[in-house]
């Protein structure tokens, strides 16, 4: 049988509680809704950050977002990239073992910029700072950049530079900007910042090009015979929230509801691209982080709860910010499963070299099929065939918040360093990562939804996770 095809889509700001299957009322989702029943949907998987730049660089690292030069917040579209540029990487795993790979869409993880007084910012340098309010008025966009998509493992590359909000407002082909921005973007958007735009750009039309450039990759793929990694991160449902005409009212959420309809359209696009491939192609479809619901001009927040029962949103170290969904399916995954295994979407690098070997000579991978050095991922192969137990009862797993705040998960326990959110929901509070000050305790199988804080009775029970965590990973404690 020839080696699998993978599809991962990673939604922007698309929340646990968002799609039909997880439970939404006033949005349906059927293509997703299809694919969770020919796979596995899991319950208790996390980003590794409640925001979307450290979040994207787990996922695609397979390595925690402190080993990063970003050690809070999120870049702007006109900040450096903050991958190094000989990392291991999710396509240079599959770029080594024979595959063809493609990324489209959102990337957000920085990219070399040159000015035009020719200097060039970079992230590894003593002092980095992200520049989210950056206009880009001072980039010479014809000078293609650098520590983009294609230079660390994409074979191809069209989409965007950052979210939505945030400039150059532009398309990006390989590491050029197409369509040169040189004009100022006038029709500013809800929270769009002012900043530089392309002749005749489009906020609504972003997602439906980005789809329709993939899906004309994967056909193209289809004919050559290779096997491929097609990386999809859409602009949806992340404000501002502007879905083209035929998804608006789509749904009873309002714009953004109408997003994440959008959202399932695209799915439904790659699933029509991939023809009768789909049967050897692993599909894996998940967010960055968990909804905001700060912004009810952006729709209904209330009937229709984005991020489910959880407590806080976006941002925030409470478990709205950072549990997602997400659903695997392909052969060789059980199908009609729900999975209530603890997992992290830093844990799919290692678990796509697994699921993808040809076959795995051993437990511990070797070989062309499995060329990749380990990160702080652990695969979850298993759980996908359904074996059972997983690692989540001894594992400890950690997350962040916006600013930093450490999470640690271990079994139904989790230990939040810091006072409060650390993210956008108040009281905000201070990061504090010693195991010394105070902190939140929270055990889930008791209490889900983050009401009763036991740290005065198990700060000790803390204290030894981030001892763990330490001992683990290297993890440096009081650097917050």
């Amino acid at each position: 049988m020839s080696k699998p095809n993978v599809v991962v889509v990673l939604a922007d700001d698309l929340g646990w509680g968002d799609l039909s299957c997880y439970g939404a009322t006033r949005i349906r989702t059927p293509h997703l809704d299809a694919l969770a029943e020919r796979g596995v949907r899991f319950t208790d998987s996390h980003a590794s950050s409640a925001v979307c730049t450290p979040s994207r660089y787990s996922l695609i690292t397979g390595s925690y977002p402190w080993r990063s030069p970003l050690k809070s917040g999120v870049l702007g579209g006109l900040d450096p990239a903050i991958i190094d540029a000989d990392a291991p990487t999710l396509p240079r795993d599959f770029l080594n073992a024979g595959y063809s790979t493609g990324a489209f869409g959102k990337w957000h993880l920085g990219l070399d910029w040159t000015g035009h007084d020719g200097t060039t910012r970079d992230a590894f340098a003593p002092g980095f700072a992200s520049e989210m309010q950056g206009h880009g008025r001072d980039i010479d966009y014809g000078i293609p950049f650098r520590g983009g998509p294609t230079a660390l493992g994409f074979e191809t590359y069209f989409g965007i530079a950052g979210s939505l909000d945030m400039p150059p407002y532009c398309f990006l082909d390989q590491d050029k900007a197409v369509g040169i921005p040189l004009e100022e973007k006038t029709e500013l958007v809800t929270s769009q910042r002012p900043g530089m735009q392309s002749p005749g750009w489009q906020d609504d039309a972003v997602d439906t090009t980005v789809v329709a450039r993939a899906a004309e990759w994967i056909r193209a793929r289809r004919e050559d015979g290779r096997p491929f990694l097609a990386y999809v991160a859409t602009a949806a449902p992340h404000r501002p929230c502007v879905p083209p005409e035929f998804v608006r009212g789509a749904t009873d959420a309002g714009p953004r509801g109408d997003g994440v309809a959008l959202v399932d359209w695209m799915v439904g696009q790659l699933i029509a691209a991939l023809g009768e491939d789909l049967e050897n192609t692993i599909i894996v479809f998940t967010s960055d982080n968990g909804a905001p619901t700060m912004f009810p001009d952006d729709g209904d927040v209330v009937i229709h709860r984005p991020n489910g029962h959880w407590r806080g949103q976006k941002a925030d170290a409470w478990e709205a910010g950072h549990r997602v969904p997400l659903i695997v399916a392909g052969p060789g995954v059980v199908a009609n499963r729900v999975c209530e295994e603890l997992v992290s979407l830093m844990d799919l690098r290692a678990t796509l070299a697994e699921v993808t070997a040809d076959p795995p000579d051993s437990a511990e991978l070797t070989g062309p099929d499995a060329v990749w050095a380990a990160g702080d991922g652990t695969s979850f192969a298993k759980l996908l065939r359904g074996e059972l137990p997983g690692t989540g009862a001894s594992r400890v797993l950690g997350h962040q918040a916006y600013d930093g705040t450490l999470v640690l998960r271990s079994g139904s326990g989790k230990a939040i360093f810091g006072t409060g959110s650390g993210g956008f929901s108040e009281p905000v509070g201070q990061p504090d990562d010693t195991g010394q000050g105070p902190g939140q305790f929270f055990d889930l199988a008791e209490d889900p939804t983050e009401t009763a804080n036991l740290w005065p009775h198990r700060a000790e029970q803390a204290l030894d996770m981030i001892e763990t965590f330490e001992r683990t990973t290297g993890f440096i404690r009081g650097t917050r």
